[in-house]
């Protein structure tokens, strides 16, 4: 059955049973006062969890690719240049989004697997309007330090990809410096896919594009329907919100903030932990540098032999699907067919679950 699958991929992670019960909640008009005072909780609890104070903290409606998209369009004029650092496939993204609002983008690159250097990243241009990078790299499962660019990043407003890192590892937008950033609900907020968290602060926010290009994620409108403390008056109608989307981020983030952040953090850390001790038990090789690996979303490759004879990979990953009832992701671009991305985030990072899967690649290995 389908709700017996365990999702392990890089992709949508396995529900919290609190965001499954809001889900089915009775519907609400995204006008109905009750509705709008669980948009300002979810804003405030979104504060919390980015570690930020900002106003312009909110859910944007659509998954975290939007999130990205509002996080260039509102911030980037034709002609300002931007610094993005690529060493995955969310880093390529985010040089095709800057470009099509017409900036000028320097690309640092590092091969992917490997951490990006703050130093070539901070010393690519002398003064950029925007220094860009993934914090965690779903396609490679590596960590960049987020913190070394807030430090060293000028007069530049620093824009962090957080879709992979929010609720799974430290997230210190104010701390860091961060100016920018956005993430997805997927991931370790253990919440459907549809809306992306999004934050921007004040010296950000002093440096916006007053009319993007974009009316529907336009963030001077946005903020003026998401709530009083975005806004800093009434409230103007700018689109249907997304309300089950909403009922259910504002009860993935109760979960977690219940629980408590920290606590999150080490369940994901020792979850994660316990999967690439197994992995590598079983023979395979892990993949992102040492250092800076992503403990929720590990990424191994094979040497030759280790998988059944005569099977690919992708035959093995049918396996335990359709035997097991359990989901991971393979590689992207160049490691397509030659990588797996094991996610254990959200709900899924449990003990019993890196068990199940570990035990479960065992019998298939024969091990």
């Amino acid at each position: 059955m389908l709700s017996d699958r365990v999702l392990m991929g890089p992709g949508p992670s396995n529900m919290y049973p609190e965001v499954a019960m809001a889900l089915q909640r009775p519907l609400l008009g995204h006008l109905d006062p009750d509705f709008l005072t669980v948009l300002d909780e979810t804003c405030e609890r979104l504060r919390t969890v980015f570690s930020t104070d900002s106003p312009a903290t909110l859910p944007v409606s659509g998954t975290g690719s939007a999130g990205m998209e509002a996080s260039f369009v509102n911030f980037v004029e034709p002609g300002d240049v931007v610094v993005v650092a690529v060493n995955g496939l969310f880093g390529e993204r985010m040089c095709d989004v800057a470009a099509r609002c017409g900036a000028e983008v320097v690309r640092v690159e590092e091969q992917w697997g490997r951490p990006i250097v703050p130093e070539r990243v901070l010393g690519a241009h002398a003064g950029p309007k925007i220094i860009a990078a993934v914090h965690a790299e779903t396609s490679t499962g590596v960590r960049n330090d987020v913190a070394a660019l807030g430090a060293g990043k000028g007069s530049a407003l620093l824009l962090a990809d957080c879709v992979t890192s929010l609720g799974g590892i430290e997230v210190d937008i104010s701390g860091w410096g961060v100016d920018i950033a956005y993430s997805g609900t997927q991931k370790c907020l253990g919440v459907p896919p549809g809306l992306a968290p999004f934050t921007a602060g004040p010296a950000a926010m002093e440096r916006r594009v007053e009319r993007p290009q974009s009316w529907y994620l336009d963030l001077g409108m946005l903020a003026q329907y998401t709530g009083p403390a975005t806004g800093g008056a009434a409230r103007r109608y700018h689109h249907t919100a997304p309300v089950t989307m909403v009922m259910a981020l504002h009860a993935g983030l109760g979960v977690i903030l219940d629980e408590g952040l920290d606590s999150v953090i080490e369940r994901h850390r020792s979850c994660g932990e316990a999967l690439q001790d197994g992995l590598q038990k079983l023979g395979f090789e892990l993949f992102a540098a040492e250092g800076n690996r992503l403990p929720h979303l590990v990424t191994v490759t094979w040497p030759e032999g280790l998988l059944p004879s005569g099977t690919d990979e992708a035959a093995v990953r049918r396996r335990l699907l359709t035997e097991f009832g359990i989901e991971i992701g393979g590689g992207v671009g160049e490691w397509a067919g030659r990588m797996w991305r094991i996610g254990c985030m959200g709900h899924t990072a449990r003990p019993r679950n890196v068990a199940l899967l570990l035990g479960a690649l065992g019998e298939i290995l024969g091990r």
